[in-house]
């Protein structure tokens, strides 16, 4: 399986890493620090982080482990969001996510790297580690974005394999869903459509994963913002990262992950640009009473920051071997 053999890669790429800083570090001892030297490691003190949407633990964990053994931002993301994708109890993200109206499911994702490089899959079907995937979409490909049937011929080539991605239990809450059908969004705890997550490793690069199976029970062809760069995830290593999950069609219409970043560009904090991100939604009118948004950001000095609509938005963060669960600050406090 191509997610296998990328895990195996990586895991030999820490431990050499690992083994060379050791080295390193080494013939440090054994030569000079200059001052610049002694200054970098001070900063980078703090670093590797790794925080996610939601109280995906395992996910963030995995995330920061790989981080903590020299695994670079974007490759530590997917590690990390894979959890989610192939957790059949996580009825939101990847294989066992719920079905469209069709009782199709289908995936979407997309990935930005320390370079400025993303690559995104829509409407997936199939293929369970569409996050891996959107990275292959930018590694060996001259585009940015791969949907449907011509994404999934180009995993096969990749080297991924089939899989049947609506599960027994899914299939049994879809068939009870037909039965008196309703297309309601819910603004609970339980509406989490997507694992964000966003890396900052060792050497100070920055770089992020989306990956979702959408709405439940979205019409066919349906896409939010979660694959689009920009909307759903969009990092600056110059200036940080952001992503957004729930009511994606809003997100999208203030582009919401570059918003944030272009806030913290202006000086502000994480925090008050995912604040800001929430609030240029909640001004335009009352609807939000009926959807949730929430937004998670980190900066290049690691400073993080989350934001959400409605009371119960968390999100995961792993810094200094430690993997917290933060309760989100929210806008309607109704």
């Amino acid at each position: 399986m191509k997610r296998r053999h990328f895990i195996k890669n990586v895991s030999l790429t820490g431990v050499g890493l690992v083994a060379g800083n050791a080295m390193l570090n080494c013939a440090e001892n054994n030569s000079e620090k200059n001052e610049n030297e002694t200054i970098m490691t001070k900063t980078n003190s703090k670093f590797p982080i790794a925080i996610c949407t939601w109280g995906f633990a395992n996910a963030n964990a995995k995330a920061g482990e790989a981080l903590s053994k020299g695994v670079k931002a974007l490759d530590a993301a997917i590690i990390g969001v894979s959890v989610e994708e192939e957790n059949l109890k996580n009825t939101t993200v990847g294989k066992g996510g719920t079905p469209d109206r069709e009782g199709n499911v289908t995936l979407d994702a997309c990935v930005m790297d320390s370079n400025g490089d993303c690559g995104a899959v829509v409407c997936v079907e199939n293929i369970t580690n569409v996050a891996l995937l959107a990275k292959q979409v930018m590694t060996e490909t001259p585009h940015v974005i791969l949907a449907s049937k011509g994404a999934e011929e180009f995993a096969y080539r990749q080297g991924f394999e089939k899989d049947n991605l609506l599960t027994e239990d899914s299939k049994k809450v879809w068939e009870e869903w037909l039965k008196s059908p309703e297309y309601k969004p819910l603004i609970n705890i339980e509406n989490h459509d997507t694992i964000g997550m966003l890396c900052l490793d060792n050497d100070g690069d920055i770089a992020g994963a989306c990956t979702t199976s959408g709405l439940s029970y979205k019409m066919k062809g349906r896409v939010g913002d979660s694959p689009i760069i920009g909307s759903g995830l969009f990092v600056d290593n110059e200036i940080g990262g952001a992503v957004a999950t729930g009511m994606g069609e809003e997100v999208i219409k203030t582009v919401g992950s570059f918003l944030i970043v272009e806030l913290m560009r202006s000086g502000m904090s994480p925090q008050k640009a995912c604040e800001e991100a929430v609030h240029r939604i909640t001004n335009k009118n009352d609807k939000y009473k009926g959807f949730q948004i929430a937004y998670i950001a980190i900066n290049k000095a690691g400073d993080t920051g989350s934001y959400s609509i409605h009371k119960g938005f968390t999100y995961m963060r792993y810094q200094n071997g430690k993997n917290e669960n933060i309760h989100s600050s929210y806008f309607n406090k109704i």
